[in-house]
């Protein structure tokens, strides 16, 4: 992927790992439009960075997506970077009253949504590269995020497939896999003391300039790399 030049639309793009690529990107001189839920948070961005372009959109709607799609086709035709970064994370017991509705959120949000995107966004004539943000736990489950976890593990499973198929159009696909990072994904304070978001983007964009299509960074390195032996070690490590 070249990192300059490029037209970059980021979902979830105003808080967290999606703010960490946004402010990169655009110091790598690119057009970033983000989109969010919250238009009090992307304003906040768009204030720090009046270059960035921002697009309300709640992403568990399909129409939204529809919008979404519609808009972009109309206003930035020549976008040619889809991040799937938004998702949401819930800790939630399976005996919970309230299970269903925490995972059919989820699931739409996590799953839905970057497939209905990444199907929307190969009509663009433009589009080379999808960027989709799976997880560490996509490999090693983490019990109190049981859906989350799934959720990252089929994001994970649908790039590997995207990539093959897409391999003859001479479209990148790029997986991101985070480990836990200090961001409020899941609830303030849940993750503190975990690296800086920062510190992660700058590993993955080294792995970028490398021509790398898998951005590993700390303990994801060693669980996209694990054996079964070694995720067996790694989940019991994670689930005492």
């Amino acid at each position: 992927m070249k990192l300059a030049n490029n037209k970059i639309l980021i979902t979830g793009g105003a808080s967290g790992i999606g703010l960490g690529l946004t402010e990169r990107f655009i110091q790598e001189n690119n057009t970033v439009i983000i989109c969010g839920r919250r238009e009090s948070l992307l304003k906040e961005v768009a204030a720090k960075f009046p270059a960035v372009i921002t697009r309300v959109c709640d992403l568990a709607k399909a129409t939204d997506r529809l919008d979404l799609f519609n808009w972009i086709e109309e206003n930035h035709a020549d976008l040619n970077v889809l991040v799937n970064n938004a998702g949401i994370q819930n800790w939630v017991n399976v005996s919970d009253g309230n299970l269903f509705d925490k995972a059919a959120n989820e699931i739409e949000i996590n799953i839905t949504a970057p497939v209905h995107l990444a199907n929307l966004f190969l009509q663009l004539n433009s589009l080379d590269t999808i960027m989709n943000v799976t997880s560490g736990l996509a490999f090693v489950p983490l019990s109190k995020v049981p859906v989350y976890s799934a959720t990252k593990a089929f994001l994970r499973s649908f790039t590997l497939s995207l990539r093959h198929q897409l391999k003859d159009k001479n479209i990148e696909v790029i997986e991101i896999i985070p480990p836990a990072l200090n961001t409020d994904l899941g609830g303030k304070g849940l993750h503190d003391e975990h690296p800086s978001v920062s510190d992660f983007i700058e590993s993955i964009f080294k792995q970028l300039e490398a021509g790398k299509n898998e951005l590993t960074f700390g303990t994801s390195e060693a669980r996209a790399e694990a054996n079964n032996e070694a995720i067996l070690k790694y989940f019991k490590l994670m689930n005492p």
